[in-house]
């Protein structure tokens, strides 16, 4: 398939997750078909597709399935992570 992108053959059928909203208002919806390009990394949604995620988000608290989602900062993370790391290197016991 062709990418409408960047014009390779290298275009194909997917699906990914999108996110709305943050917090308590937090809305994922899984399993959005789109077009992927392998060549310059763009996913297309349709205007098909589109409009009905505009429809399922209006209508979401009729269906959504209430989950629960571990949500992690990236900096709180990423500084947990080298310095846990740091400690691990230098023989320190981590608790």
């Amino acid at each position: 398939m062709i990418c409408k992108n960047c014009g390779k053959p290298t275009a194909y059928n997917s699906t990914i997750t999108r996110t709305y909203g943050k917090g308590d208002d937090l809305l994922v919806i899984e399993d959005v078909p789109v077009i992927s390009c392998r060549n310059c990394g763009i996913d297309l949604i349709s205007a098909e597709t589109f409009h009905a995620l505009n429809k399922l988000r209006a209508s979401v608290e009729v269906r959504a399935a209430k989950r629960l989602v571990v949500v992690v900062g990236y900096n709180e993370a990423v500084a947990d992570v080298i310095t846990n790391a740091n400690i691990e290197e230098s023989g320190v016991a981590v608790a």
